[in-house]
């Protein structure tokens, strides 16, 4: 593990450069607070270090971090996404399955890992579910698990789920227990977010519905940044995810007062 901290000592340039490499391969992120205590030199140092790594296309630089991989997220088709992380997904949703309870009422967003939850959720007594994911409100109303509440609305191909005026409208008059809700990216300090405007706006309008807001989200989401954001994290009150994500980004969940269950 990436734990050197260097007291009393001058690394050369291409030192740094070579230790800020190992932690991104390592780890997949990197923060300046961090870098800059344990490299021993200012924050201002690492960024102008972050900054010609990145012209070399060592890295991709956001806010106070940088990461391996492109922050930034395009959009992709849910059948695509539902290929990645299999098995952490199925983990992800059993747990939150069981945070279920007989007589709920509870929303369900969209997204890869939200239909998945869908085919976790075993036979209760009065739940109603709420959906926006086509897959996941068929799911349960073929299985017969739950009262199931469609909302309506404009239909994304790329999600198959709904968005718009007409669902948002739908929400207003409901309130439930807890929301699940998938992501698409997980930022410390930007939040949560989604590659779609319209499907942040319903998305915030189900933070408005629900008491309790549970976000599940496998590894890959933290660090990045879809186009539009959902929400800052004191929206959010847990977040489920596996145990391969980075260690730094749960002290900073936590630092904020999200609870997160590593599964």
């Amino acid at each position: 593990m990436f734990e050197i901290k260097l007291v009393g000592m001058t690394l050369s340039i291409a030192e740094r450069h070579r230790k800020i490499l190992e932690k991104l391969k390592e780890t997949g992120y990197v923060s300046v607070v961090e870098l800059s205590e344990q490299l021993g030199v200012s924050a201002v140092t690492i960024r102008k270090d972050l900054k010609l790594l990145e012209s070399r296309n060592l890295l991709f630089r956001s806010h106070g971090s940088a990461s391996v991989s492109n922050p930034y997220i395009a959009d992709r088709h849910v059948i695509e996404k539902e290929q990645l992380y299999v098995e952490e997904k199925q983990r992800i949703s059993r747990y939150a399955a069981s945070l279920i309870s007989d007589g709920e009422s509870i929303i369900l967003a969209s997204g890869s890992t939200i239909n998945e939850f869908s085919r976790q959720i075993g036979e209760r007594r009065n739940i109603t579910v709420i959906c926006a994911s086509l897959v996941a409100a068929r799911e349960l109303a073929v299985r017969g698990v739950a009262e199931v509440l469609q909302l309506g609305g404009l239909v994304r191909h790329t999600a198959t789920s709904v968005v718009g005026p007409f669902a948002e409208k739908m929400l207003e008059g409901f309130r439930c227990s807890k929301l699940f809700m998938g992501v698409d990216g997980i930022d410390p300090e930007f939040g949560l977010t989604t590659t779609n405007a319209l499907e942040a706006s319903l998305n915030r309008q189900m933070i408005a519905s629900a008491e309790k807001v549970i976000v599940l989200a496998d590894r890959s989401k933290f660090g990045r940044r879809g186009f539009s954001r959902i929400c800052q994290l004191d929206q959010v009150d847990l977040i489920v995810t596996d145990k391969g994500v980075n260690e730094l980004f749960v002290k900073q969940l936590e630092e904020k007062g999200v609870e997160v269950v590593l599964v």
